[in-house]
């Protein structure tokens, strides 16, 4: 698949790339897709929550009330989960939420949020570039350029990413930098707008063709 490499002034460079078929231009498996993202997700989650059940909470064990004869329910102690202060029938406790999936799977869920983002027109591919100072302003207009201001924009690098380009995307918030390494179902599913540096296709080829 042949596509034009963009400048930063949003203008066509003259020179395309070649973007191999069997990462950008399979048929899209969304099950494979929806799996890989319910897994970044779940194992983002800590799982750190806990709730004292009622062996668990201070208080007398002492029996509040005789068995009998009051007319009401009867309780064994002040820990009992139906009065106030009492502990939690099977509170939360700490557990792990991660999803384990097969790397085929992961890795069918990469080309396939891809080949998706490729077919909608949503996937770009612009020149390397870097600034000689942080400023946020000249990262807003690379944006007005390229056309991609009303949804999230995800540029795509290789290699090491200078620090004034760093730190001039930081304050946008629709605007995301992240290393082709690294890059996950979840950030190219998020994005509205995917940019490729002509540096990150090598290494996007490297990791996926496999």
């Amino acid at each position: 698949m042949k596509v034009d490499v963009y400048g930063i002034n949003g203008s066509s460079t003259g020179r395309s790339v070649d973007l191999p078929d069997d990462i950008f231009g399979i048929e899209p498996n969304e099950h494979a897709v929806y799996l890989d993202v319910k897994g970044i997700q779940a194992n983002m989650r800590q799982g750190t929550h806990k709730a004292k059940e009622r062996g668990e909470i201070k208080g007398s064990t002492r029996k509040i009330k005789k068995q009998k004869g009051t007319g009401t329910a009867r309780a064994g102690s002040i820990k009992n989960p139906l009065f106030r202060g009492g502990g939690r029938v099977f509170g939360p406790r700490p557990r792990t939420y991660g999803i384990k999936l097969n790397k085929k799977v992961k890795l069918l869920a990469r080309k396939s949020a891809l080949s998706a983002k490729a077919s909608a027109g949503s996937l770009k591919v612009i020149e390397d570039f870097s600034f000689d100072a942080p400023k946020t302003k000249e990262f807003q207009n690379l944006l007005n350029n390229l056309e991609a201001t009303k949804s999230r924009a995800l540029f795509v690098y290789g290699g090491e990413l200078s620090q004034n380009l760093l730190l001039s995307t930081r304050n946008i918030k629709k605007a995301s930098m992240k290393k082709a390494s690294n890059l996950s179902t979840l950030d190219i599913m998020n994005a509205g707008h995917i940019f490729l540096m002509e540096s990150s296709v090598k290494q996007i080829k490297e990791n996926l063709s496999k």
